[in-house]
């Protein structure tokens, strides 16, 4: 079960821009992340991948703020906003739900509650 010292280093971690870091370091081996209704990506070589697809089809992403977290034993949830800037300078926000199962200090599952209709550039 997490301690709130361990979710605030998860959160830093991420709001430094070290997404695949953050993953690498409080993920299990055998960790799910789903998008929304989406099928989930298993285990950490996919999730570290499929990370970094994602920062390569960006031109920059920050993390912006941690609107707020709650830890329910093993249940952690965290309010996300990203400034996502494509290639072409375009940007959007997304502001997001990351819904986490931990197992001991590692998420084990995470899903993302997020609009996709937020994600039109601007």
């Amino acid at each position: 079960m997490p301690n709130r010292e361990r979710v605030e280093s998860f959160i830093k971690l991420v709001v430094q821009g070290k997404y695949v870091e953050a993953i690498e370091e409080f993920y299990t081996e055998d960790a799910s992340m789903q998008e929304n209704q989406e099928p989930p990506r298993k285990g950490m070589p996919l999730l570290v991948a499929g990370e970094e697809k994602a920062l390569s089809a960006v031109k920059q992403i920050r993390t912006l703020a941690v609107k707020s977290f709650l830890i329910d034993g093993d249940r952690v949830a965290i309010n996300w906003l990203f400034e996502i800037e494509l290639p072409d300078g375009r940007s959007f926000r997304q502001d997001e739900i990351a819904y986490q199962v931990w197992r001991g200090d590692k998420i084990a599952e995470e899903q993302f509650y997020y609009d996709p209709g937020q994600r039109k550039p601007a």
